[in-house]
């Protein structure tokens, strides 16, 4: 029976590289050796902030987002563009739901889904191991709050 083999995290088949740094991306995320590396997320890319833009996360408080969202529609705002990333998808959707309800019929939705590339450092515990760079995917939601016209 042949023996299964594992790959090291970036061991890669691919020629993809991080535009930051240059460094060779795994393809896959393969079981990481807690011993050999630290793992560091990377925030991720953000589009340039509008003045109507809500990045939902799951730190904050769901009331807090939810009620900066509403103040914004109530200042004269004719759009809120709520975006979720990962976990904080479902937030993002309730938030939208909630403002539609309030919005007593007034208020509509639009949705885009995308997936966001995420970058992660592996920094070795080991200084005979080198730095390794790992590329990973997320699912991200975006959405528009609007006012229908009367």
């Amino acid at each position: 029976m042949p023996e299964a083999t594992s790959k090291r995290v970036g061991d890669s088949l691919s020629n993809k590289k991080d535009k930051k740094s240059g460094e060779k991306l795994a393809d896959t995320v393969p079981p990481m050796d807690e011993e050999e590396y630290q793992l560091r997320k990377r925030l991720p890319r953000k589009l340039p902030k509008r003045k109507n833009d809500i990045y939902v996360n799951m730190q904050s408080n769901f009331k807090g987002q939810l009620e900066r969202a509403q103040r914004m529609l109530d200042a004269g705002s004719n759009e809120v563009f709520i975006h979720g990333l990962g976990h904080a998808i479902n937030r993002a959707i309730n938030i939208a739901l909630q403002l539609k309800t309030r919005g007593l019929g007034t208020i509509e939705v639009s949705t885009n889904t995308s997936t966001v590339e995420l970058i992660d450092d592996l920094y070795p515990e080991k200084s005979d191991v080198s730095e390794e760079v790992q590329s990973r995917n997320n699912s991200a939601v975006h959405i528009r709050v609007f006012r229908l016209s009367s």
